[in-house]
């Protein structure tokens, strides 16, 4: 295997891990602790997306058999997990902030609720990019 191989699906692996374990306890706590985790999260997910896609380039191009299309399953779930967190999370951690970090009612009901259906979606890419190894 090239070397330039290794290197792409250990960032991919490393990122996305990051990425999904962050994202299922921010799940599992209620979103607390998004304010801290945002950032990082939005930076694995780019650094697992580009990734990814660079070894979908150099590993799949021209083929759209069983295992490319559950490959394309789990990027579309990973990229729509991104969109929610980037969109829902970050805007509520925005309005979060306008009000000088007080507890806001309307808030944390949607960051847990991003984050809970980002987590499902990373789950769902998690399975099918696994089971594309073996289709």
């Amino acid at each position: 295997m090239q070397l330039s191989l290794i290197i792409a699906m250990s960032v991919h692996i490393l990122a996305a891990t990051f990425w999904a374990g962050s994202t299922f306890a921010l799940a599992r706590t209620a979103g607390l602790g998004s304010e801290q985790l945002f950032r990082s999260q939005l930076f694995a997910a780019a650094i697992a997306i580009g990734a990814g896609g660079y070894l979908w380039h150099t590993l799949h191009e021209g083929s759209f058999g069983t295992a490319e299309q559950l490959l394309g399953a789990g990027a579309v779930a990973a990229i729509l997990a991104l969109g929610i967190q980037a969109t829902v999370v970050g805007g509520a951690l925005r309005r979060l902030r306008k009000a000088g970090g007080d507890y806001d009612a309307s808030v944390r009901p949607r960051v847990a609720v991003a984050q809970r259906g980002a987590a499902i979606l990373l789950a769902i890419a998690a399975v099918t990019m696994a089971a594309a190894r073996y289709a």
